[in-house]
């Protein structure tokens, strides 16, 4: 688990970065094809929301939505429990590649509980799109403390943890190596209305701890202190959502 004092110093679980921080990201498909790739996988219940829904609500974003926008699944119909599990990731292996299933970490128990903290604004829809998404290198090595404002102050709004995990599902090459990002749009609420410390991020594991080394280079939910700074962890965020 992370530690609770701030520091610049990456945990066992991660790597100094390189001085390259740009964002070159992979592009993301059309929202209609994105839309395949969570039929093709089983991520969508139909039981819940059926395929056909699903491809309308896909064909009509895409007629509307900015291209590379990222299609997104309400967490009322694919939980971040859920939906982890169908993350992966290609990592080498012995000199072979080996796929690796994503999963939520051992005491993050409660991950569905993580909602959208005030003033972002997650549209009322089963299927919605998330435009002009960006992992927030420039940010790291910042606190979730001090790169929500500064998120705000450039007109946008973090991810969720839900629209985070469904972009590494569309586009697994957006977690990299010692680029990964956190997910501040999401929190947990105590019963006494103060935020748990914890906030959730999306990172590679390197199969240490109880992670368990069958686990190493796979997609990872997991969570950091909201004073913490961590040099590999930037800030996801969205310009728009639309429904």
């Amino acid at each position: 688990m992370p530690s609770r004092t701030t520091t610049s110093a990456a945990p066992s679980d991660a790597s100094t970065p390189t001085a390259d921080h740009a964002d070159d990201l992979p592009s993301l498909p059309p929202l209609t094809a994105q839309a395949e790739l969570l039929l093709e996988r089983g991520v969508v219940p139909p039981e819940v929301l059926s395929p056909a829904a699903l491809r309308d609500a896909a064909a009509a974003l895409e007629r509307t939505a900015v291209a590379g926008s990222l299609l997104v699944v309400h967490p009322r119909v694919v939980p971040p429990s859920a939906l982890a599990g169908h993350l992966r990731r290609t990592t080498a292996v012995r000199g072979r590649g080996v796929e690796r299933e994503g999963f939520v970490v051992v005491d993050m128990t409660d991950v569905d509980d993580f909602a959208p903290v005030p003033g972002v604004d997650v549209p009322n829809a089963d299927v919605y799109a998330v435009t002009t998404p960006d992992r927030g290198d420039d940010m790291a090595n910042w606190s979730p403390e001090e790169a929500q404002p500064a998120i705000a102050a450039r007109g946008r709004s973090p991810l969720t943890l839900a629209e985070g995990i469904h972009w590494v599902l569309q586009s697994p090459d957006v977690l990299a190596r010692n680029l990964c990002f956190m997910t501040i749009g999401s929190r947990l609420r105590r019963p006494n209305g103060s935020y748990d410390a914890r906030t959730p991020a999306v990172w590679i594991s390197n199969g240490t701890g109880r992670d368990g080394s069958a686990r190493r280079g796979a997609p990872k939910v997991g969570w950091c202190w909201w004073r913490n700074r961590h040099t590999w962890l930037g800030f996801a965020s969205t310009a728009a959502r639309q429904a």
